[in-house]
């Protein structure tokens, strides 16, 4: 590996060397205008040519001196000593044998700001100087010279290659032997996200990448040093250079020319956020009730956060947008734009159900934990969201409603009233018209003054008389809790102890459709309430008046 390094230098500092021999004079760079159509020879720009001559554009005296001086840098007859300046009507040749390489006209001269033998003479001079370089890089002791150097880069880099998959290979065994007993399963409480042989079997793998990695990077530096060691191949060292810099270099000026923004982004954010921090805070001392705002009402505190964030999210983004890399560009807004429409035809409905919620919320037609009724579901509230509200049932069901269908339909609160005034319970009993119905109302009363759960402080329980029907009178008894969440434990007892009291008083709760075919049937009240000395009444039947 060391060797490859040294190697390395070592051909750079004779590309270094190759320059400063062939360095053209401060004069001559001076005098070469970067305008016009360039004279190139050997990958080197010589000079420019900016004007025309007679019937020949600049493009095409650029192509013949071009031309030309290949002519002569593959000829290796030609001496260039015998390259010489001459002033012939009016124009200054560069001259070779008969052969004009190049005229220097007035107008050359002058928009390059030199006399024309001046010129003329750095004209010579580069290529002259681009000449030699190429007969000197060119012969048969330079290019034996650089094919061995090739061949020795291409020997190291085989020998790196083999070494690296020797070693790697027992750096893996040898770290797998080592972590073995070290390494265990990585859990996230009771989910194991990462077993053992998972973990090793990942360290393998990221061993074997890193190692294919230096292997492909020896090859990717490799391969410029042998293409740089021949001219006819320099053009694609730089191009393959270029693939890994220029990428590089055009992130990290993406990255330097976006610091200004990325300032400008973080102070916004740091301002959203501390607004954020400000109105959360008095929305908590709103919902713990420390902060009273008249008309509003502690459990629109969280709600209300919530719209404010999302508005304030909202604007941030709008601010931020601007700042964003690539947000002025068509595709960032066709990307945008197309969110948005699927945003719109996909969403419909959920924000049907948003805006339903946020009625809701101000409506206020339940609060969480209130036993409510919403289309044919009891239950109480245990979560109430801008999309949907979540009742669990007395069978202690979880019951998903969409805020849509809340609001669209009828809602009954059981609780509102209930710590105010009470909420009322009620049942309704038939019995017939042979009770006294005073008799029948005293009984309710004290059944259900009772029962646990009803609050006769609140107001004492009534009954109230429904209907008079053929065969039966109807009794609806009232009664006051403020515990509608224990209305069906409330309503079980409230019916035992109505039995136990009518048991107790001797009279049936019957249906008239059974006292047709009463007698000579056991009555139905228990055991324990009839008299030791009770029997069943025997079957009577009437025969024209007589039994």
């Amino acid at each position: 590996m060391r060797l490859y390094f040294i190697l390395l230098l070592f051909i750079s500092s004779q590309s270094l060397k190759a320059q400063d021999i062939t360095k053209i004079p401060q004069t001559i760079r001076d005098s070469i205008s970067y305008a016009g159509f360039p004279v190139t020879v050997y990958n080197q720009t010589l000079f420019y040519v900016k004007n025309n001559l007679g019937p020949l554009s600049a493009k095409d005296r650029a192509n013949i001196a071009t031309e030309k001086i290949t002519i002569l840098e593959k000829d290796l007859l030609a001496k260039t000593d015998s390259i010489r300046v001459d002033s012939t009507g009016g124009n200054t040749n560069i001259i070779y044998k008969d052969l004009i390489i190049v005229s220097i006209t007035p107008e050359d001269a002058k928009i390059n700001n030199l006399p024309s033998f001046q010129l003329a003479t750095n004209y010579k001079k580069a290529i002259v100087r681009v000449i030699n370089q190429y007969r000197t890089e060119n012969n048969v002791v330079e290019i034996s010279k650089r094919v061995g150097l090739g061949l020795l880069i291409l020997l190291i880099l085989a020998l790196l290659i083999l070494y690296l998959n020797r070693y790697f290979n027992r750096f893996k065994e040898w770290l797998s032997e080592r972590l073995d007993p070290k390494i265990s399963s990585f859990k996230i409480k009771s989910y194991e996200l990462l077993s053992k042989e998972r973990a090793l079997f990942f360290l393998r793998r990221s061993i074997n990448v890193f190692k294919y990695f230096i292997i492909i990077l020896s090859i990717y530096i490799a391969l410029p040093l042998i293409f740089r060691l021949f001219p006819w191949t320099k053009n694609w060292s730089d191009a393959l250079i270029d693939f890994i810099l220029k990428p590089l270099k055009d992130i990290f000026s993406g990255i330097i020319a976006f610091i200004p923004d990325l300032v400008a982004i973080i102070v916004i954010v740091l301002v959203f956020k501390y607004i954020l921090k400000g109105i959360k805070f008095l929305a908590a001392e709103v919902e713990i009730g420390k902060l009273k705002l008249s008309g509003f009402y502690p459990e629109w505190a969280k709600p209300t956060y919530n719209i404010v964030k999302f508005v304030l999210y909202a604007f941030m983004l709008v601010v931020i947008w601007p700042f964003l890399p690539g947000s002025d560009t068509q595709v960032f807004k066709g990307v945008s734009v197309f969110l948005g429409v699927l945003l719109s035809f996909g969403s419909s409905s959920t924000i049907g159900n948003m805006v339903a919620g946020l009625v809701i919320t101000y409506m206020r037609p339940f609060r969480l934990n209130d036993r409510v009724k919403i289309g044919d579901v009891v239950g109480d509230v245990i979560e109430k969201s801008l999309l949907v509200t979540r009742i669990r049932t007395i069978k202690n069901e979880i019951i998903t409603i969409p805020n849509g269908s809340v609001l669209a339909g009828n809602t009954v609160n059981y609780s509102i009233m209930a710590k105010k005034e009470g909420c009322i319970l009620h049942t309704t009993i038939t019995i017939g018209y042979d009770a006294p119905w005073r008799k029948i109302h005293e009984l309710l009363i004290d059944a259900a003054m009772a029962t646990e759960g009803i609050n006769s402080k609140l107001k004492k329980p009534f009954v109230l008389q429904t209907s008079l029907d053929d065969w039966y009178v109807s009794y609806q008894i009232n009664a006051y809790t403020n515990q509608p969440e224990k209305s069906a434990l409330i309503y079980s007892n409230l019916h035992q102890n109505i039995q136990d009291k009518f048991n107790e008083a001797g009279i049936e709760i019957m249906s008239a459709h059974y006292q047709t075919i009463r007698d000579g049937n056991q009555i139905t009240i228990p055991d324990d309430y009839l008299p030791k000395d009770y029997k069943a009444p025997s079957f009577n039947i009437k025969k024209d008046g007589t039994k």
